[in-house]
């Protein structure tokens, strides 16, 4: 696995993007929009990790238990060669399927998956092809 971003939960990308921007974090391209996950989002690089900033679609409520608990910091995200071998072994090691595979905008189409972990971490692989 390597490591690839922090997923932020927020009520508006733009207004997230300049909160991040006294510490050195820029866009690192253009917001993209998933229907298919329910969010609204954008790439931040700067002096830190990678991030994700997304916000819920329109009537989507994908982000509704993240943004109601007051919890921002949502998600780790790692790329990983084989999708389905790295959920096996993570289910194996106790981990749950939140939200089964399916083809992700940001990644050009690539299949992500989330799981849980047993500390209630969530988690998403995204596969190399």
């Amino acid at each position: 696995m390597v490591f690839h971003h922090i997923g932020i939960a927020c009520r508006d990308i733009d207004r997230e993007q300049r909160a991040w921007t006294p510490v050195g974090y820029v866009s690192e391209g253009d917001a993209f929009a998933d229907p298919a996950q329910g969010v609204r989002g954008r790439f931040l690089i700067g002096p830190g990790p990678r991030l994700e900033l997304l916000e819920p679609l329109a009537g989507d409520t994908t982000l509704a238990p993240w943004l109601g608990a007051g919890s921002r910091m949502y998600h780790h995200a790692y790329e990983v060669p084989d999708l389905d071998a790295a959920v096996a072994g993570m289910c194996d090691e106790g981990a749950r399927v939140a939200r089964e595979p399916l083809p992700a905008v940001a990644f050009g189409g690539r299949h992500v998956c989330f799981l849980a972990l047993r500390s209630m971490i969530l988690v998403e692989l995204i596969g190399s092809t």
